[in-house]
């Protein structure tokens, strides 16, 4: 696979890798990524199918788990702080679950919990795409019907983790995150407001609690 991806900041820095939703791209961090690169090294990935990285026509979240990994070690980075939004949150904690030590600390963002019967939260784009529509039914069936491992494993996270919700305005169900929280031994779940996208509509509170979370 080759993934394409960006960076902010110092190259010399601790290191953040950023990880998008569906149908998204790094481009969707640029905001955060800004502001984080102000004390961080910064790495924003386009995951398959999506951006500049290539489109496969194979999507599943342990595949992207793996490209991750994969990228880590082309970067030589050995442990890093990760941040996923949505369907790269699950991207994200899948990661911390089989390679707890790669992940020094989790940040989940409007990540859909590992339990049966979770709609997608993304709609329909409007105007053209810049990601392969392939990857959707498949990453969609996933969230709906997750692997029962997901969830069994939450429990194997050892990074300190932190949960961002974006409330009743967003488009994913928000009840079932404080019980996806519960299962991960050292998570802090906090609701900023903003909806689905709280890292585009408030990249500053966003970008504030990543930096204070991986400072504390």
């Amino acid at each position: 696979m080759r993934l394409a991806y960006r960076t902010w900041g110092d190259p010399f820095g601790s290191p953040v890798v950023l990880l998008h939703g569906l149908g998204g791209s790094s481009l969707s961090w640029e905001a955060v990524a800004a502001l984080l690169g102000e004390e961080w090294r910064v790495y924003a990935i386009d995951l398959r199918g999506h951006g500049e990285s290539d489109w496969p026509d194979e999507y599943g979240f342990e595949q992207m788990r793996d490209d991750v990994l994969e990228f880590l070690d082309a970067c030589e980075l050995d442990r890093v702080g990760v941040v996923g939004h949505s369907m790269g949150g699950v991207v994200a904690y899948l990661l911390a679950e089989e390679h707890a030590d790669r992940v020094e600390r989790l940040v989940l963002v409007e990540t859909p919990p590992p339990f049966p019967g979770q709609p997608a939260a993304e709609g329909p784009p409007g105007g053209p795409v810049d990601y392969d529509e392939n990857a959707v039914d498949e990453v969609r069936a996933q969230v709906a019907d997750p692997d029962p491992r997901w969830a069994e494993e939450l429990g194997q996270i050892v990074a300190p983790t932190l949960m961002i919700a974006g409330g009743p305005e967003s488009t994913m169900p928000q009840a079932r995150l404080s019980d996806m929280a519960s299962l991960i031994p050292d998570c802090r779940l906090i609701t900023l407001g903003g909806g689905h996208h709280v890292h585009k509509r408030h990249p500053d509170q966003v970008a504030q609690q990543i930096s204070e979370f991986f400072t504390s």
